[in-house]
C-alpha cells in the first residue's frame, strides 16, 4: 500500500512506487505461491510507472531475456485502491477476503505469525497489507480484520524496507 500511509512526522500521504519494490515481492510472491501481489496507489503517474516496468518484463524485451522474471511479474496487478483490490479478489474467489495489516509498531491484539499461519490453512481468501514509507495510517490499520505482530530483530532498531518485510512475512506463513 502507498496510500494512506504515513511520513517520518505521522502526516498521511502517498509514497513512491520503487522499481525494486516491484522486482523483489513479485519474485517473492512467485516463490510462495501467492496468487496476486497488488500494488495500490492513488497516483495516476506512480500506477503507470509500475505498469510499465510490469510491461517491460511480461509483454516486452524483458521477460523474453529471463521468463522467471516474466512470471514472477505475470502476479503483479496495480490498483488504485484497496477496495478495488478487495472487489476483485471476492469476484475471483467467490467470497470476500478477510484483511491482516501490518505494522513496525506493536499492536494490543496483534497476531502471530502462528495462529495466522492456522489461519490462512483454513482455505479462506486473506490479502495481507503491508504499508510503504513509515507504515499504514491508524485509521487504514483499523479497518483491518487483523494485525500481524511486528517483525522483530534482537537489536532496538526496526525499520524494514517492505520488500524485506514481505519475504520475511511470506516465509514465516508459508514456507516449508
Amino acid at each position: 500500500m502507498h496510500h494512506p500511509v504515513t511520513n517520518r512526522n505521522g502526516d498521511e500521504i502517498a509514497s513512491a512506487v520503487t522499481n525494486l519494490d516491484l522486482h523483489d515481492i513479485s519474485r517473492a510472491a512467485c516463490t510462495y505461491g501467492v496468487k496476486r501481489f497488488y500494488v495500490v496507489t492513488p497516483l495516476a503517474d506512480q500506477r503507470e510507472l509500475a505498469k510499465k516496468v510490469a510491461a517491460h518484463w511480461t509483454e516486452g524485451p524483458g521477460g523474453s531475456y529471463n521468463p522467471d522474471r516474466r512470471r514472477a511479474f505475470s502476479l503483479l496487478r496495480v490498483r488504485e485502491s484497496l477496495d478495488q483490490v478487495l472487489a476483485e479478489v471476492q469476484k475471483r474467489e467467490g467470497v470476500r477476503p478477510r484483511t491482516a495489516a501490518t505494522d513496525a509498531r506493536p499492536s494490543p491484539g496483534a497476531v502471530t505469525f502462528g495462529e495466522f499461519r492456522q489461519e490462512l490453512a483454513a482455505g479462506r481468501p486473506w490479502v495481507l497489507i503491508l504499508g510503504t514509507a513509515w507504515g499504514l495510517t491508524r485509521q487504514a490499520m483499523a479497518r483491518a480484520d487483523c494485525v500481524l505482530a511486528p517483525l522483530t530483530g534482537p537489536t532496538g532498531y526496526n525499520h524494514l524496507s517492505v520488500r524485506s518485510a514481505a519475504a520475511i512475512m511470506l516465509d514465516r506463513l508459508l514456507g516449508g
